[in-house]
């Protein structure tokens, strides 16, 4: 499984470090991603997203309280 955010697609950046003496050096930015339990139409999977589309509201999340019956609350 690559890297990247299942929503967007993004995934990391390459480039160079450049230092004071102008010398460069490969580099990479890797993108904020995050697990998340989302519903993707209809069930409930473990996905890949970037922040910048959990902030944007592209991905709908799922509570994680799946356990939690009322019944088994008031007994223990």
């Amino acid at each position: 499984m690559a890297r990247a955010c299942e929503i967007c697609g993004k995934r990391r950046g390459v480039g160079n470090n450049v230092s004071h003496a102008n010398n460069k050096t490969r580099r990479t930015w890797k993108p904020n991603l995050q697990t998340v339990r989302a519903n993707l139409s209809g069930t409930v999977r473990r996905i890949l997203v970037c922040t910048r589309c959990l902030r944007s509201g592209k991905v709908a999340k799922v509570s994680g309280s799946r356990s939690f019956v009322a019944g088994n609350a008031a007994a223990s």
